[in-house]
C-alpha cells in the first residue's frame, strides 16, 4: 500500500509499526482542513492493512507536535462552516479511538489546542520534556472543538479539565505527567526510539485480543459495571475459536517455550 499521495502528512512503514508525522513545520503543524483530511484518510487506509499493527503519531521538527488548529483558516468562518469543521476534527478523533490499531501520540513538542485533541483521541501519549499541552481557545473567544472539554475530562477529571479550558493555560510536560495528562516524560532524543519499543512490544501480541481490549475498555466507560464484565466475559470466550489462541498457546506450552506467531485471525 503506497502513502505517497498524501500532502501534508507522511507515513513511513517498518514491520509492523507505522510512524505517521503531520509534516507541516513552517505552520507547527497546524491543523488544515487539508491536514484533518488526510489523515482521516490514512486511519482508514491502515485499518485495512493486516501488517500494521500498531500506529505512531508525531510532529515534524522540533518544537511542534500540532500547535493546533489553522486559525488563519478559521477566522472568517461562518457559524455553519466552524461547526463542519469541527465535526471534520470530531470525526478524525472517533476514527483513531475507535481504530482497531493502537495509536500512540508521540508529543515532541506543542500540542495546543486541536494538537492536544488530537493527542487524547490516541490510546497512549507520551510525550518529549521539551513537550508543553494547552487547550487556549478561550483566548481566542471560541471553546475546544474537536472533544476537548470531553476527552480531556476523562483523562484528567472535570475540575483540571475546567480550570485548563476556561483559563487557556499551558503546562509543560512533569506537570502533564502530574495530572495524567500524558503516561510518560522521556529526554527529547530518547522520545522516538522509547515510544517504537512500546509499539513493538505490542505489535509481538495477539492482534485480535489487542483490539478487543481496546474496543472493551473504551464501550465500558459509558456501561454500568455488570454490563462491562458480560462484554469481557463474551469476548474472553470468542477469542477461544481464533487461530491466535491456539497458536499462543500452543507455543506457550512448547518446550521450550517458543515466541507466538499470530496472524490476526
Amino acid at each position: 500500500m503506497s502513502y505517497e499521495s498524501f500532502e501534508t502528512v507522511k507515513v513511513a512503514v517498518d514491520g509492523p509499526i507505522a510512524v505517521v508525522t503531520i509534516s507541516r513545520e513552517k505552520a507547527l503543524n497546524a491543523l488544515s482542513s487539508v491536514v484533518i483530511a488526510e489523515l482521516t484518510n490514512i486511519v482508514g487506509e491502515l485499518e485495512l492493512s493486516n501488517d500494521v499493527l500498531a500506529v505512531i503519531l508525531t510532529g515534524a521538527g522540533e518544537k511542534s507536535f500540532v500547535a493546533g488548529a489553522d486559525i488563519a483558516e478559521m477566522v472568517d468562518m461562518t457559524p455553519v462552516q466552524a461547526r463542519a469543521f469541527a465535526e471534520m476534527g470530531g470525526a478524525l478523533g472517533n476514527a483513531i479511538e475507535s481504530s482497531d490499531k493502537p495509536w500512540i501520540a508521540a508529543v515532541n513538542g506543542y500540542a495546543f489546542g486541536g494538537g492536544c485533541e488530537l493527542a487524547l483521541a490516541c490510546d497512549f501519549i507520551y510525550a518529549s520534556d521539551q513537550a508543553s499541552f494547552g487547550q487556549p481557545e478561550v483566548k481566542l473567544g471560541v471553546i475546544p472543538g474537536f472533544g476537548g472539554t470531553q476527552r480531556l475530562a476523562r483523562r484528567v477529571g472535570v475540575a483540571k479539565c475546567k480550570e485548563l479550558c476556561m483559563t487557556g493555560d499551558t503546562i509543560k510536560a512533569p506537570e502533564a505527567l502530574r495530572i495524567g495528562l500524558v503516561d510518560a516524560v522521556w529526554p527529547h532524543i530518547e522520545l522516538q526510539g522509547r515510544v517504537r519499543e512500546l509499539a513493538t512490544r505490542i505489535a509481538a501480541n495477539g492482534p485480535l485480543a489487542v483490539a478487543e481490549v481496546k474496543r472493551l475498555v473504551h464501550q465500558g466507560q459509558s456501561a454500568s459495571l455488570e454490563h462491562a464484565l458480560a462484554l469481557e466475559q463474551r469476548s474472553f470466550g470468542l477469542l477461544f475459536g481464533t487461530a491466535d489462541q491456539r497458536e499462543g498457546m500452543t507455543a506457550f506450552l512448547a518446550k521450550p517455550r517458543r515466541a507466538a506467531q499470530f496472524k490476526g485471525q
